[in-house]
């Protein structure tokens, strides 16, 4: 199983100039590559939508920790976990029934990121908004841990 992580960008914005001890060692959990233990290697879920929020919110940022930056990184060592858009609503038409899209709390844009968690292997995310992480909660059929701080999540074992 690949130890792989979404990171909302609500999270992702901060990485530029972190401060925090917490960040900094998932940073370098998400830098590190280790060639002879590829199985300990760290793995981003993305989507073309979170990689466009990504972009946007650190435009300026000159930083190495800056998450495009990582991104890139990732995305040249493999590490890249792509959800495309046809995954995406294919997830959507079998799963977003009239029942469920009615209980969700998330504004619509958030909603295209819950196909990306679910998707992932270990649905392990960290974010901020409390009304993303109720829905990936109370989504039916998947068990998913979300977290506000990254100390709090498992995401190096």
């Amino acid at each position: 199983m690949k130890k792989d992580i979404f990171i909302d960008n609500n999270i992702a914005k901060n990485f530029s100039s972190p401060v925090d001890n917490e960040y900094k060692k998932l940073i370098k959990w998400l830098t590190h590559y280790d060639d002879e233990k590829p199985q300990k290697n760290a793995h981003i879920v993305v989507s073309q939508k979170l990689i466009n929020e990504y972009s946007r919110s650190s435009v300026n940022a000159k930083s190495l920790t800056n998450i495009t930056v990582i991104l890139s990184i990732m995305q040249k060592q493999g590490r890249r976990i792509f959800i495309t858009n046809q995954k995406i609503k294919d997830f959507q038409n079998k799963h977003f029934t009239k029942s469920i899209l009615k209980k969700l709390k998330s504004n619509i844009e958030d909603r295209e990121h819950i196909p990306v968690v679910l998707l992932s292997e270990r649905k392990y995310v960290l974010s901020l908004d409390e009304n993303f992480t109720y829905d990936l909660h109370q989504f039916p059929k998947f068990i998913v841990r979300v977290e506000k701080r990254p100390e709090n999540l498992p995401y190096n074992l």
